[in-house]
């Protein structure tokens, strides 16, 4: 499939919209941060309940830490993981690229539609 580059860069970066939070902040993943962090959930004076970050270890542990407590530091490198695997595989990729693509799409229509139902009430 040949695609033009303005469709190629939006779904290069609904792709990685998708993939980033799902390494960062989804609960599915979470296996994947628990060597590198801890998440610690404090409870504020309104009783609202704070999610705080610890990073573990030192060296490349408290590297991959900070890199995963860092939702603009993911961002670029699986950005740079994504555009690597479509130079070398690109029939995998856009496959790959369209789940993920539409998976955002998907994720920014849901934070809409739940906002607006919520403002309502």
């Amino acid at each position: 499939m040949v695609m033009n580059n303005w469709f190629l860069f939006v779904l290069f970066a609904l792709a990685s919209f998708r993939l980033t939070r799902l390494i960062v902040y989804d609960k599915i993943t979470k296996f994947i941060r628990n060597p590198f962090i801890e998440e610690v959930d404090v409870q504020d004076e309104d009783g609202s309940v704070v999610t705080y970050v610890r990073i573990k270890g030192r060296g490349l542990r408290k590297w991959i830490g900070e890199l995963l407590s860092c939702y603009w530091c993911t961002g670029i490198w699986t950005t740079a993981f994504l555009m690597a695997l479509y130079y070398f595989m690109p029939k995998f990729t856009e496959w790959l690229l369209f789940l993920l693509g539409i998976a955002g799409v998907a994720a920014i229509i849901e934070t809409v539609v739940s906002r607006l139902i919520n403002d309502e009430n």
